[in-house]
């Protein structure tokens, strides 16, 4: 039932043996895709996405959960680091709602990930609805505050004081709007800083008018408006409309919205349903979102199999949305449902990232304004992959490539034809061409087998555009960025070609130093597993333009005090780092 998810019945935790990094590996093999024919898309089944109009620095704000953290161990560090969290909503410390998720175990694992936490103050109480009482919450609020400040906590986002009072606030104590008062107060009385976040009503907003009107009265606005979406994401862009609204009817500066709870229950874990939440909150300014529970505490809101388990469809999409950087750009979709996605260019502006979904059959996505990135030339290199919903409880080892292609760049332009289902998401990664082109298109963007190395394909359907240049001796800055824990480490490393020369095919050598051994990487090969190794590039990254990039990263564990790497080679080049 909507808005009783998180308070099913905490399943035990299941082991996470086994799990590693190794699962983020990219599937480098290009799979049978969808039909080569295709029809025409239709402007109602066309994404636009604008290259060169800038929408807001990436933040990866959809990316988070409701009690999506179980434990100190659960999920594993390697799998919630990957997908690059936002923030989490977890339980008091001490708290009585779930069997797991306190704030003071799981905050410190969210701060590896980059994360924030928020704490559920009501959650402290078991039931649903809540079993509170006026005799000890402010206690409860003053000890909450107390055991935060003494935890050393340095990633808290803010407090909310209640959850869904449109379901679980009992007339009988009053006023909803008086508690929060109250209840606002008392938090300021003892923590000045710290943001309150509120009111958090589900995804019905209809006393948000109230709510507000008491707020400015007692002086109470909270400093993030938060509510919940959860019936569908078509509803979003309304439900913003109405808040900013009521803003300037009472005169509010304008707050940061959260929303604490997102997608339906039949939504979570589907690829293709969660596509259009990341995009409407990427286009209407959203500060932070979170996936719900409804079914499993502990498993990433669903993007997990479950507590401790394997990444499913859906936690692909957010990998590949963790991997945006640089800024977000204007998506334009043709309607508030079906198709619909977000896109990035990175700070380079060698390459535009578009993860989109929500339409079937003939679909398209239009590329405007790459003529503003400097980058980019007549011809553009397309990578199309999919990651498919095969259930919220099936793994799923990774995303499928459906074609690699070149196409020519007409006014700034490229249309990218792709079939797609409702339920599965999509991914388009659009670099410079490499070398010169012959001003060969691709149609369809479903290569059915081989791999397309410079526009020409091996053992497929699509031909395009010729490469010329090769390996040379490359000039190149290596930067790695760590995240450690005790016995173990994950490292992000992006290889930058600083010469003036495309690098066709990379290998970084590097040593470990001892004590360290990799037990797993993504999007490179690396050999052996400890002392001086080489990483590889896939088939899909394997080229650097100048002045571009390519990133790779891996986990390790470490019998001491980890160290990085010190020196790099590329291609038997040594680098700068």
């Amino acid at each position: 039932m909507r808005g009783f998810a998180h308070h099913r019945p905490v399943r035990s935790l299941t082991g996470i043996a086994g799990l590693g990094a190794a699962v983020l590996a990219a599937v480098s093999v290009v799979l049978t895709g969808p039909p080569s024919a295709h029809a025409a898309a239709s402007p109602s089944t066309t994404l636009v996405v604008s290259a060169s109009q800038v929408l807001r620095p990436v933040t990866h704000v959809a990316t988070g959960s409701l009690y999506g953290l179980a434990n100190a161990s659960a999920p594993a560090d390697n799998l919630v680091q990957a997908i690059k969290p936002n923030t989490f909503v977890q339980m008091p410390a001490g708290g009585h709602q779930q069997g797991s998720g306190d704030i003071l175990v799981v905050a410190p694992k969210a701060a590896r990930a980059g994360a924030k936490v928020v704490n559920r103050l009501s959650d402290y109480y078991a039931g649903w609805p809540y079993q509170f009482s006026w005799s000890n919450w402010l206690s409860v609020v003053d000890d909450q505050i107390a055991r935060t400040k003494a935890a050393g906590i340095t990633n808290l986002a803010a407090y909310a004081p209640w959850n869904e009072s449109d379901n679980t606030w009992k007339t009988a104590n009053g006023t909803f709007e008086d508690f929060w008062t109250r209840t606002y107060r008392e938090i300021r009385a003892k923590d000045a800083t710290t943001p309150i976040q509120g009111p958090s009503f589900s995804d019905n907003i209809s006393d948000m008018d109230n709510f507000l009107r008491n707020a400015v009265a007692t002086n109470t606005v909270p400093d993030i408006i938060a509510w919940h979406e959860l019936i569908r994401s078509s509803k979003i862009a309304g439900d913003v409309a109405t808040v900013v609204a009521l803003e300037n009817k009472y005169g509010i500066s304008p707050r940061p919205i959260a929303i604490e709870e997102y997608a339906a229950p039949a939504e979570v874990g589907i690829p293709g349903a969660l596509v259009g939440y990341i995009a409407k909150f990427e286009r209407l300014g959203v500060h932070d979102a979170e996936l719900a529970f409804w079914n499993q505490s502990g498993a990433l809101g669903d993007l997990l199999t479950g507590q401790g388990g394997s990444p499913n469809g859906a936690y692909w999409l957010y990998k590949w949305y963790a991997d945006m950087s640089g800024s977000m750009l204007t998506t334009t979709a043709p309607a508030q449902t079906g198709i619909d996605g977000a896109a990035s260019r990175n700070s380079a502006g060698n390459e535009v990232d578009v993860v989109f979904g929500g339409s079937s059959g003939d679909s398209a996505v239009t590329v405007n304004g790459l003529n503003s990135l400097s980058a980019f030339g007549s011809s553009a290199h397309v990578k199309v992959e999919y990651t498919p919903s095969r259930g919220r409880t099936t793994a799923v080892s990774g995303p499928i490539t459906l074609s690699e292609s070149n196409y020519t760049v007409s006014n700034g332009s490229i249309t990218v034809p792709v079939t797609t289902n409702t339920t599965d998401a999509y991914h388009l990664v659009i670099t410079p061409a490499a070398g010169s082109t012959t001003g060969g298109t691709t149609t369809g963007g479903t290569t059915t087998g081989g791999t397309t190395t410079g526009g020409s394909t091996t053992g497929g359907t699509t031909t395009g555009g010729t490469t010329t240049g090769g390996t040379g001796s490359p000039s190149c800055k290596v930067t790695l960025t760590p995240q450690t824990w005790s016995g173990g480490y994950t490292a992000n490393v992006t290889v930058a070609n600083t010469g003036s020369a495309l690098v066709d095919g990379w290998k970084l050598g590097f040593t470990l130093p001892s004590g360290q051994a990799i037990t797993g990487a993504w999007n490179a090969a690396i050999s052996p597993s400890s002392g001086s190794v080489t990483a590889t590039n896939l088939s899909y990254n394997a080229q650097i333009p100048p002045g571009g990039s390519q990133s790779f990263g891996f986990q390790g564990t470490d019998t001491g005090s980890y160290s990085p790497p010190t020196a790099f080679t590329l291609n038997g080049t040594a680098c700068t780092s």
